[in-house]
């Protein structure tokens, strides 16, 4: 098997629940790195949100809902976008090496850029052991010092239908197709 490949880790339909969590609020998905550079190579004085998605326990339990939160805040980045570390391999390699200026690789974690500039990366040993709660007030803390997007990314009652998922990606079967 080569692990090199540019095919995706876990089965798509496995982890479709996940995507549909950040999509549900308002997220756009990346799954090329050529839409990873024109989502992030702007000079318009906005921010870009790359949230890098991930089948892992404290993505499922903190950083999707504790980002998800935070959107509901009255400054969000001007676009929420993301990129799912196993699934989009080329997306979040272009990322990682071409614009998260030497950041080590961490997932989930998420970066804010502004004119193409990294703003501020929110690293998965910031995320672990800490609650959806915790990391939403320390995004919003985040958000209110260099958004000007105006929130929140959805009405709060539709956050409130959205499933979280509550689930271990070590349970989530290998691609084979």
């Amino acid at each position: 098997m080569d692990i090199f490949s540019n095919r995706p880790l876990y089965d798509p339909s496995a982890v479709q629940f996940m995507r549909d969590e950040l999509t549900a609020i308002g997220f756009d998905e990346l799954f090329t790195p050529e839409d990873v550079d024109r989502a992030i190579n702007t000079n318009n004085d906005e921010t870009v949100l790359v949230f890098i998605n991930s089948v892992c326990g404290c993505a499922a339990g903190s950083a999707r809902p504790g980002f998800s939160k935070a959107l509901q805040n009255e400054r969000i980045p001007n676009r929420i976008t993301t990129v799912f570390a196993g699934q989009e391999k080329a997306a979040v390699a272009r990322v990682r090496d071409h614009w998260l200026n030497g950041q080590p690789p961490s997932s989930p974690s998420a970066a804010l850029f502004k004119n193409g500039e990294l703003v501020f990366m929110v690293h998965r040993h910031e995320i672990e052991r800490h609650d959806a709660d915790e990391i939403a007030e320390h995004v919003k803390t985040l958000f209110d010092q260099h958004c000007t997007g105006v929130g929140p990314s959805v009405p709060a009652e539709h956050l409130f239908q959205v499933n979280h998922a509550k689930t271990c990606g070590s349970k989530i079967p290998k691609y084979e197709g």
